[in-house]
């Protein structure tokens, strides 16, 4: 009776261990064989919103049209299909959830990574890539995908993760403006840094849905954070709106696709009053425009053309700039 016990056992607990579901949800679309194709570099930062369906085509020529991999940490697989419609070429377009530090270490995703040939990341809570995928076998992957030329590109929180800097947001609401604009230490500001080692986006802070979120002022308050943290004397934004994207090339040259801005924000140096329970004083905040109907932007030497600068400040908490409506947008 003891051995019928024992082996009943057993085969109960082999059983558990064969019908345990992987850490991650994987999803594909197309060839289920991996193919190796040639591709070149580039990099979509996309201001959330409705997707903008010529910045996937582009990441796709860049990709040779091999393997398109949707990276998130929750959410479902809807990317597969209106990705493999707009690039119906690709090898195969597949969704890979990643929802733990066990998932982010898992042999078969980061497989899956190293054999990819663009890599796009969802939008969604940028905390959880910052608590799940920082110091894991997948923050190695991408960046080494990164360095072997493969295009990445991101939304929302997607977006967020791509610059050198990061909002990270890891508490239970996003930092508005005007709380960020009355106090720069706002507890709801909390940053990070050096999740993706793009060195385009060095010295850089990203952010999306500017003008309906109005998020100018609470990006000024990130530049003042980051040159009080001695991250940077001269810090940067890049900031997209909805239903747009900035296009990078492996030349570091950015084009706008979609329906709205991009804005380049570079800070002068210090800033003037940046001090926990004070409005924060920062002037002279260089603001460069372009949008889908023209303009590039050269992030090497930090340049536009064709676009419109101006300069924007924040006084004692209070948005000001030297266009002719005074509007920072």
């Amino acid at each position: 009776m003891r051995y019928i016990a024992v082996l009943l056992f057993l085969t109960f607990s082999l059983l558990l261990i064969a019908e345990k579901k992987p850490p991650y949800e994987y999803y594909r679309l197309g060839n289920q064989a991996d193919i190796t194709s040639t591709t070149q570099s580039g990099i979509v930062l996309m201001g959330a919103g409705i997707d903008v369906d010529a910045a996937f085509q582009w990441m796709c020529e860049l990709s040779g049209n091999g393997d398109f991999l949707v990276i998130r940490a929750t959410g479902t697989d809807a990317y597969n299909p209106y990705i493999q419609q707009l690039c119906p070429n690709s090898n195969s377009v597949a969704t890979l959830i990643i929802p733990t530090i066990e998932a982010a270490n898992d042999e078969f995703v980061i497989n899956t990574i190293n054999q990819a040939e663009a890599i796009w990341i969802a939008g969604g809570d940028q905390s959880d890539y910052i608590n799940y995928w920082k110091r894991t076998l997948v923050q190695g992957a991408l960046n080494e995908r990164i360095l072997q030329g493969v295009p990445i590109g991101g939304t929302s929180a997607g977006l967020n993760v791509l610059t050198q800097f990061i909002y990270s947001a890891l508490l239970s609401k996003g930092v508005t403006s005007s709380e960020a604009l009355a106090d720069p230490f706002n507890k709801y500001i909390t940053l990070d840094r050096d999740l993706m080692n793009l060195s385009i986006l060095q010295g850089v802070i990203g952010d999306a849905r500017v003008i309906p979120r109005d998020r100018m002022g609470r990006n000024i308050a990130f530049l003042c954070r980051i040159y009080d943290n001695g991250w940077s004397d001269r810090p940067r934004a890049i900031s997209i709106d909805e239903e747009t994207a900035l296009l990078i090339d492996a030349l570091g040259i950015g084009t706008v696709v979609g329906k709205s801005n991009a804005y380049f924000l570079q800070a002068p140096g210090a800033p003037e009053i940046c001090q926990a329970g004070s409005p924060l004083t920062y002037k002279d905040i260089n603001v460069y425009r372009i949008n889908a109907a023209g303009g590039k932007y050269q992030l090497l030497n930090w340049h536009g053309i064709d676009g419109i600068e101006y300069l924007v400040s924040a006084v004692e908490g209070v948005l000001t700039s030297d266009q002719d409506n005074l509007l920072p947008y």
